[in-house]
């Protein structure tokens, strides 16, 4: 896999402050409400469930025990908490959201390289609403998935979260207005600098390929909402062309 650094900034002619609130909310809605991934209350109650999405009903669930099979261990299951305002918001509450510190730390490091880049080429207020827009298609991209390919009910009522779709959008974008611009990579154990269609093409397909998954049961597989990802990386794609201010690049791309 690939595994990005940094990339080319030379060119970037503003400060990113969207992008660097949205990476301080993200830290601070783990942090501080979701207390490191330890508060299930808060976490449960804003995440998006995509039977509630579907019906517009606020679902409330108990608590699930259920055995290891490999650790013959019981393990608890958070049951749905009671979302205090419409469920639809947490299309929104979601994507500020993550499950643990290796989570957060991949989105925040993407998110990060990227888009502030896509700030710079957009402006902050069109930048914001083209992250947000590209969240909410990917988080609903994930409810369809899971509606039309789920095995069981039950999948219904599993709860997504996490930044990765909107960041996708982000990704989307990136590719398609700076496909040649150089981004220094881990690839294959060795560092080096590749072009952005190389780097972000081999996650995108990565992404594709574990999304097939979905065909087989549900489209969140070993924890990772792929249907989300290729959501909200198509709607990057589209999207940009309506947010795109036309500037030009004129970073190195060698």
């Amino acid at each position: 896999m690939v595994f990005p650094l940094y990339d080319d900034n030379s060119d970037r002619t503003i400060t990113p402050l969207i992008n660097y609130a949205i990476i301080a909310l993200n830290i601070f809605v783990f942090v501080v409400l979701q207390q490191l991934g330890s508060n299930d209350q808060f976490t449960y109650s804003f995440s998006t469930v995509p039977a509630e999405i579907l019906s517009g009903h606020d679902v409330v669930t108990s608590a699930r025990h259920v055995l290891d099979p490999v650790s013959g261990q019981v393990l608890t299951i958070p049951g749905l908490g009671p979302t205090p305002v419409s469920v639809y918001v947490t299309l929104f509450t979601s994507m500020f959201m993550h499950g643990g510190i290796a989570h957060i730390a991949g989105n925040m490091l993407f998110l990060w390289i990227f888009g502030d880049n896509i700030e710079d080429r957009v402006g902050h207020v069109k930048y914001l609403i083209f992250y947000l827009l590209c969240g909410v298609i990917a988080s609903l991209s994930h409810v369809f998935a899971t509606s039309v390919f789920a095995g069981d009910e039950r999948s219904l009522l599993v709860p997504s979260l996490g930044a990765s779709g909107a960041i996708s959008g982000v990704l989307g974008a990136y590719i398609l207005l700076y496909p040649k611009r150089r981004v220094t990579v881990i690839l294959f154990r060795f560092l080096t600098q590749v072009p952005a269609y190389v780097a972000i093409g081999i996650w995108f397909a990565f992404q594709l390929i574990s999304g097939l998954g979905m065909l087989g049961g549900g489209s969140q597989t070993g924890g990772v909402a792929y249907a989300a990802h290729v959501g909200g990386f198509l709607a990057g794609l589209v999207l940009i062309k309506f947010f795109d201010s036309g500037k030009k690049d004129s970073a190195p791309a060698y």
